[in-house]
């Protein structure tokens, strides 16, 4: 392996250089190693692979296949990780990854071979072009706090009723949803006792930040770049927060501060509840499972598709198992591509044993990223408060539902609609416990819309853990509340492409932004209804019958609701 750090192109972002400190060591030539390519390669199932002849009954070790594959094309290359059975990563210098690909799928003995490219958090890259978008408040907490929480009144119609979820049940602890992101801060008081050990996978010891690739620590080391690394065009950070609509055009050299991505995303899963202290999280009692995938500028999709399979209890070459198996999986990450083979082949294969994936629509006001249009998966669009799709969300019909991903009603002062959660306040390494405010740190974004359904889907388990998949998304669509209607604004129209002029806000529809408003209350209530027996494993309802059990609940819930409804009480 060498030991420069590993260079990728995404359509979303660009990589470029190391850690804080010391500039990277010239070559004794006096100029930078050459980019390194990174290649998924999957083998066929009918080759007899070397190690298969030669390894122990009963034990797995890592493929070690690039000297021999090398050797067939005449090209050296190097071994890199297995995320997967007859899978792993090739690496070689002086040549573009897309080469190395298609030189590779031409191989008989290889199945599939894809570039392995960087996936980011899905995180607003740009100030947002909702007009009620505003930054740089002062106040320390948003003045409406937890608005996204309850239930719906005045203008936060897009509030997802979890008090209504809560009367049925506050979760089950032996109920795991897996946070794949930048790891977590363990020592944030209002995560203590929420958090299982989990892994971390990041294979790239620069974009790690933590001096070794993977490892048993799930902890967020921060991810921070700064100006010289997001300008120096030799390093492995070049440009890596540019905007991934114009890929092409440079971005300004700024630094950006840690962004401590996965604590924030796992408060609003798993925040301790009802326990005097910070905040409420939407699963209540659920288990988060911090597993790391991103570091400096993101991660790469082996990383994240490894970590796939090993949060929901499946084997990875050289890993220890998974001792807590998630049932649901939430991925706030993301580029602007097609599904991969690798991640499709990832989540198919966690959801044939049982496991609900979600993930982030993504933040560009266009076509939905991968892997949330990915075949299985519970794509998730933002909205803001009043319901309308807030202008950075992505959108389509690959996208399930739509909840909150937060927003502010004013140009100056005190920002009203973000998503307060979990934190750290530091700025390159960790620093102090905190939660984000309604000021320069207030958090936006479908990063964090998806965790609030993947929280909500931990809840169905809770109440009825045989779910399959399917049927929690099914469930989840035909629990939602309907899009409101505001005649001043433009009705959202399907994306042709990635490529597309972004989309600002505009009145939702079941063909842009899913069927409809995240209603936790409403989902976890149907999620008690029997579910039906299939022919095959995780196969959906048949939609006659799904449509008349929601009907049927419907029904029930608006005659309890009228007969209790409190405007005051919440």
């Amino acid at each position: 392996m060498w030991a420069a750090v590993l260079a990728g192109t995404l359509a979303a972002m660009t990589a470029t250089a190391a850690e804080r400190g010391p500039s990277r060591p010239l070559s004794a030539s006096g100029v930078q190693p050459a980019p390194v390519a990174r290649v998924i390669v999957r083998f066929r199932d009918d080759v007899v692979l070397e190690r298969e002849r030669t390894a122990r009954a009963g034990t797995v070790a890592p493929l070690r296949m690039a000297r021999a594959l090398g050797e067939r094309h005449g090209f050296a290359l190097a071994d890199g990780p297995s995320p997967a059975p007859r899978t792993q990563v090739v690496l070689a210098r002086d040549m573009p990854a897309d080469v190395l690909a298609a030189r590779l799928r031409a191989d008989p003995l290889v199945a599939w071979a894809e570039v392995d490219e960087r996936q980011r958090i899905a995180q607003t890259t740009v100030a947002p072009d909702d007009p009620l978008y505003a930054d740089g408040q002062p106040a320390p907490m948003p003045a409406v706090g937890q608005w996204y929480l309850r239930a719906p009144r005045g203008d936060a119609r897009a509030a997802i009723d979890a008090p209504a979820a809560w009367a049925l049940t506050q979760g089950a602890d032996g109920i795991v949803v897996a946070v794949i992101d930048t790891g977590v801060r363990f020592d944030h008081p209002d995560l203590v006792g929420k958090l299982l050990p989990g892994y971390d996978f990041v294979s790239d010891v620069a974009t790690a930040n933590d001096g070794d690739g993977w490892d048993d620590d799930a902890s967020d080391p921060g991810d921070w770049v700064t100006a010289a690394e997001n300008s120096d065009r030799n390093g492995d950070f070049y440009d890596c927060y540019r905007d991934p609509r114009n890929p092409t055009v440079p971005g300004p050299a700024i630094f950006t501060p840690s962004s401590w991505h996965g604590t924030q995303v796992s408060g609003l899963i798993g925040a301790a509840t009802n326990n005097a202290l910070g905040m409420a999280g939407t699963g209540w009692n659920l288990k988060v499972l911090p597993v790391r995938a991103l570091g400096k500028c993101g991660g790469y999709v082996s990383d994240i598709a490894a970590a796939i399979r090993w949060a929901a209890g499946l084997p990875v070459d050289g890993v220890p198992p998974n001792p807590n198996p998630a049932r649901v999986i939430n991925l706030s990450l993301g580029s602007a591509n097609r599904c991969s083979d690798t991640y499709q082949r990832a989540i198919d294969e966690v959801r044939a044993i049982g496991a609900v994936v979600v993930a982030a629509a993504g933040n560009e006001g266009v076509a939905v990223n991968q892997p949330a249009n990915c075949r299985g998966v519970i794509a998730v669009a933002g909205v803001r408060h009043v319901g309308t799709k807030v202008g950075y969300s992505n959108l389509g019909p690959e996208v399930a539902l739509a909840a909150p991903a937060g927003n502010c009603v004013n140009l100056s002062g005190e920002c009203l609609y973000p998503l307060l959660t979990t934190s750290n306040d530091g700025t390159t390494v960790p620093g102090d416990p905190t939660y984000t405010s309604a000021g320069a740190d207030a958090t936006f974004g479908t990063s964090f819309a998806s965790p609030l359904v993947a929280a909500t889907a931990g809840l169905m388990l809770s109440v009825q853990p045989q779910l399959r998949p399917s049927t929690v998304g099914d469930r989840l669509r035909a629990s939602v509340r309907p899009f409101p209607f505001d005649p001043t604004l433009p009705t959202c129209t399907v994306p042709s492409g990635f490529d597309d002029v972004p989309q600002p806000e505009c009145n939702c529809t079941t063909t842009t932004c899913g069927a409809g408003l995240l209603d936790a209350g409403a989902a976890v209530a149907l999620a008690l209804e029997p579910q039906v027996s299939s022919g095959g494993g995780g196969a959906a309802h048949p939609g006659w019958l799904l449509g008349l059990v929601a009907a049927t609940w419907l029904l029930r819930r608006q005659g309890r609701r009228a007969a209790v409804a409190d405007p005051a009480a919440d």
